[in-house]
């Protein structure tokens, strides 16, 4: 896997290619604003590109901007927002520029480095990563009545559905939940049929189910 990183705090930021050179990652390039950014995926065509939000010069939203002209550029590279804080306006902005491989972490709550390569991982495989804390507030944020198919899910498939979309498989769901993978199916089945998410080549229905659940598409 080939990753760009733009964080501007130069110890994280030798701090994550140390860590993930260990981990037999590809780090072409780590950078430290949004001009550099763009250049280096430009350059590297990555598979992922972790970006922090606040980017040089001016510290409010560059890093979410950076992003989705990215997105627009290249819609198949994976993007994991790599924060302190959690701001949802930024992150919903994101979401919504695309159905492929997009990741919000909270940088305080990493502390595995190979949940964070699983993370990565999955974001370049066109899924999602979202932290707990960042898929409450999506959801806080942005449900508005008269969303039909979100209110028709279950108190379960709501449960199911968080935890898709921090980009838990079906086997890890069934473990937190205390069920049987059988039962995360026929919940993922009965989500789907609510979202009207049909199987179609190409389409990432998980991705697609959850950009739906947090209000986003």
């Amino acid at each position: 896997m080939r990753i760009v990183i733009a964080e501007d705090t130069a110890i994280l930021r030798d701090g994550l290619v140390q860590l993930l050179a260990s981990r037999g990652q590809e780090v072409a390039a780590a950078v430290g604003d949004a001009p550099a950014l763009l250049a280096a995926v430009d350059e590297h065509r990555p598979d992922v590109a972790v970006i922090d939000i606040r980017l040089p010069p001016d510290h409010t939203d560059e890093g979410v901007r950076a992003a989705a002209e990215l997105r627009r550029r290249y819609p198949e590279l994976g993007i994991l927002m790599f924060s302190q804080y959690v701001e949802a306006r930024f992150a919903t902005d994101l979401l919504a520029h695309g159905s492929r491989g997009v990741g919000y972490l909270l940088k305080e709550r990493v502390v595995d480095i190979d949940d964070f390569v699983d993370a990565l991982n999955r974001v370049a495989a066109g899924g999602t990563a979202l932290d707990p804390e960042v898929v409450t507030q999506l959801v806080g944020a942005n449900r508005r009545p008269g969303r039909g198919e979100t209110e028709t899910l279950t108190p379960r498939e709501a449960e199911v559905m968080a935890l898709m979309a921090e980009g838990r498989t079906n086997a890890a769901i069934a473990g937190s939940l205390a069920i049987g993978e059988r039962a995360v199916e026929k919940h993922i089945a009965s989500i789907f049929a609510k979202f009207d998410l049909p199987p179609t080549e190409g389409d990432h229905r998980r991705v697609l189910a959850v950009l739906r659940y947090l209000g986003v598409s």
